[in-house]
């Protein structure tokens, strides 16, 4: 039975544990995956038939970190928060979307994770055994290339966000998330931050109060938050202020610092 095939897997429910029907529309959305898409199609099938599937309500811990990693998890619909703790206090440090994968790092050198993982909305994630993985990469040239070079830009992402924390003042962080994301805006300048704040300005190494402040010292260089609208009224004046630089900021066909996971 190949991968294009219904494969059966099973089903970890919260409360219980069943023999389930993977969708086979979830099959080619992992198969796109630049991590996987280069993949002999026989050393996939074989990865993909060990895989389990679950679905998650939102707020439940995936991952701990200093756990070892037993899966490389894909998030197939809803999403995922990564965070960090030490002595009490937490932060943010990256929301994952779908179809994508973590965190591979710990899972190709089998070490402990440096992060916990929850969910934010109902998730359904494929969990790929992490030896199996591993396996794949020995045996198979264009996924262990694949693996490389998500590593690569993964590293190259966390120089960017490292800089971006080092050399910015909180505002000019948050202006230029702002340019970041206005890509998805209309017409009209405006579009939704499909994050809430307090996330946000843990994120963004900032209190609620300091993003608080941010927003409103940007209210006069070109851009408005209401609630969770952003609408960029003078593009030019944002930029003026934020001055986003390609060597921190990235090019469109690389990562920016927020997704380097």
């Amino acid at each position: 039975m190949t991968s294009q095939q219904i494969l059966t897997i099973r089903l970890i429910n919260i409360n219980c544990e069943n023999v389930y029907i993977m969708r086979t529309a979830d099959i080619p959305k992992i198969r796109e995956l630049p991590l996987f898409s280069d993949m002999d199609q026989q050393t996939f099938d074989s990865l993909v038939r060990g895989a389990y599937v679950q679905n998650f309500p939102p707020q439940v811990d995936l991952i701990t970190e200093g756990d070892s990693p037993d899966f490389l998890q894909v998030v197939i619909e809803g999403g995922v928060e990564l965070f960090a703790s030490w002595d009490g206090r937490e932060t943010v440090m990256a929301t994952v979307h779908p179809v994508s994968t973590f965190i591979l790092a710990a899972t190709m050198k089998d070490v402990p994770y440096l992060m916990s993982g929850r969910t934010i909305a109902k998730s359904r994630v494929m969990l790929l055994p992490s030896r199996d993985v591993r396996l794949a990469f020995d045996t198979d040239n264009s996924f262990a290339r694949a693996v490389v070079t998500e590593l690569a830009e993964c590293y190259r992402a966390v120089v960017r966000n490292s800089k971006d924390l080092r050399l910015r003042s909180s505002v000019e962080r948050l202006a230029n998330y702002l340019i970041r994301h206005a890509g998805r805006a209309d017409r009209d300048g405006r579009y939704d931050l499909n994050i809430g704040k307090r996330r946000l300005a843990s994120y963004l190494n900032m209190t609620p109060e300091n993003l608080s402040r941010g927003i409103k010292l940007l209210q006069g260089n070109g851009v408005r938050i209401d609630g969770s609208c952003v609408h960029i009224t003078d593009a030019d004046a944002l930029a003026k202020f934020a001055k986003p630089a390609t060597l921190i900021d990235g090019p469109a066909e690389e990562m920016s610092p927020e997704q380097w996971i």
